[in-house]
């Protein structure tokens, strides 16, 4: 099945039912007959700018980032507030620990910054790895980032 068919099938299933990971995503479209693998799940979350949120039956559900307006953003915002754990940087280099399945939704408010100290960024389940173009300007983008964060709890190195 094309793509368009299938991103448009995954957001009919993310909005009539609470989808936790991948792999039951992935279960879903196969039951109805899109033959899928985790890999072009991966693929179509973030080309869909799918995030997980805190869900009603289960801990989390993935949700769909609809547009680019200011209310959008300011969910993000606290989304990034909520989820994030601790900033630490060495170098070049800022990590990002998150709750368990944010390291992606990190990841997507900071690309949304478009900062352009940064040269890129690899998320996992609970992290979020950040580049930064060179080692002076890494303690100002992690500072930039704790002015998001507003708990005590968060911590910057």
């Amino acid at each position: 099945m094309h793509r368009n068919a299938r991103q448009q099938k995954i957001l009919e299933i993310i909005t009539t039912m609470e989808i936790d990971t991948q792999e039951e995503l992935c279960s879903e479209l196969n039951k109805l007959n899109f033959n899928v693998t985790q890999a072009t799940i991966s693929r179509d979350i973030k080309e869909l700018k799918l995030y997980k949120i805190s869900g009603a039956t289960k801990k989390y559900k993935y949700a769909c980032l609809e547009s680019d307006d200011d209310s959008v953003r300011g969910k993000m915002k606290t989304l990034f507030r909520e989820c994030v754990q601790t900033i630490n940087f060495a170098n070049n280099l800022i990590v990002i620990k998150t709750l368990r399945g944010n390291g992606s939704t990190a990841g997507m408010f900071v690309d949304s910054l478009q900062l352009k100290e940064v040269i890129g960024s690899v998320a996992g389940d609970d992290t979020l790895l950040i580049v930064v173009d060179s080692n002076d300007n890494t303690q100002i983008i992690a500072e930039r980032l704790k002015e998001y964060i507003s708990n005590a709890k968060q911590i910057i190195r």
